[in-house]
């Protein structure tokens, strides 16, 4: 059974930087062809795809996002990690984190996901 777990810090300051850790198990995030990835939905809003890291450490990213977005992995624990800096109170969301697999990116897991708000 595949579980994925979102955490971190549910209130961050505009300006600051978000961290998220997504905590694998049931599955290795070097096995080939998965996709590690971080979406997030505003409220009342849809889903945005924020980025992902791929099995084998390479990383992309949502053209809107890029420049601020990084995600990152710790193999040896298994988890990978979102860093989005000079957030604003329009990145207010529920974050999850999601396993995609294969060319088509189907997701097939995901985390129950968690709330980041962000104000001062």
């Amino acid at each position: 059974q595949v579980q994925l777990q979102e955490s971190g810090p549910g209130l961050v300051k505009p300006s600051q930087t978000l961290s998220l850790t997504c905590t694998v198990s049931g599955a290795s995030i070097t096995t080939k062809y998965y996709y590690w990835s971080w979406i997030r939905q505003p409220p009342g809003k849809g889903l945005e795809w924020i980025g992902y890291i791929g099995y084998s450490g390479s990383t992309y990213y949502s053209p809107s996002l890029k420049s601020r977005t990084s995600i990152s992995r710790d193999t040896s624990k298994n988890q990978f990690t979102l860093q989005m800096s000079s957030v604003t109170p329009e990145d207010t969301a529920v974050y999850y984190c999601a396993r995609a697999v294969g060319s088509k990116y189907e997701y097939d897991y995901w985390g129950q996901g968690t709330q980041v708000t962000v104000s001062s």
